[in-house]
Formats: structure tokens, C-alpha cells, sequence
């Protein structure tokens, strides 16, 4: 049940968008033990002076085609699972839409099962009170 939020610069084509999303996916099923039809995704596309990174920071350079994706989910995964994750992600991302792996950040934060209401105002994945 991961969210993800990407965020990037404006101007990346819709073709370029589905081949990050979709390759991104991919990443999460083979690794992270995420179903097929599990993606939800939140793609955002910023001006310049609305994506400010440090071009250094862990890393001996960014470019323009800087990626953040911030993932929430509900099931917490141990640090060897992370790092084969991380891992996929950037090969896969290479392949398609071709980034860089210093262009890839990657964060992922844990929250409970009471914390999802998928629709209709329930809690899902919770036994009901």
C-alpha cells in the first residue's frame, strides 16, 4: 500500500513521465514486495525556484533531471530490502527514461495501518472497532 510522490522539473514529456512512473513500479514489485495493481503515485512537475537541492550532497553532481521520490507506506521493510530497492530503481530508471543515478533520491517514511483510508472513509487494512 505505498504512496509515492515524485517530484521533478516541468517540462519532461507525458512519454517520459509514464516510462518513470512505470519503471519506478516495477522497481517496487520486484523488491519491495508491492502488488501488481498496488500503485498509487503523485507526479509533480516544479518551476526552478520551487525544486531547490544541493547539486553535492552524497553525491558528485545533479543535473536538471533531478528526481525525489518520497514514499510513505504501511508495512516497514528491513534495510536489506531497501537497498536492493534503491538499487532496482536506479538501474531500472537508467534503462527508462534514462536518468542519471546521482539525479535519484529516494525517501521512505513508515506510518501504521490506521493511518490509510483507501475510500469510503474506512480503515481498510484494520479490523473494524
Amino acid at each position: 500500500m505505498p504512496f509515492t510522490r515524485i517530484s521533478l522539473l516541468e517540462g519532461k514529456s507525458p512519454e517520459y513521465l509514464k516510462a518513470l512512473s512505470d519503471s519506478f513500479h516495477q522497481a517496487m514489485v520486484e523488491t519491495f514486495n508491492v502488488p501488481l495493481t498496488d500503485k498509487f503515485q503523485a507526479i509533480h512537475q516544479h518551476r526552478p525556484n520551487e525544486l531547490i537541492i544541493d547539486p553535492t550532497y552524497f553525491s558528485d553532481g545533479r543535473s536538471d533531471d533531478f528526481v525525489i521520490f518520497t514514499i510513505t507506506i504501511g508495512k516497514p521493510r528491513d534495510t536489506a530490502t531497501k537497498q536492493a530497492f534503491y538499487k532496482r530503481v536506479v538501474e531500472l530508471l537508467g534503462k527508462s527514461p534514462g536518468i542519471r543515478p546521482q539525479d535519484i533520491m529516494i525517501v521512505v517514511s513508515t506510518s501504521t495501518r490506521d493511518e490509510w483510508s483507501f475510500s469510503n472513509g474506512d480503515t481498510q487494512m484494520v479490523e473494524p472497532a
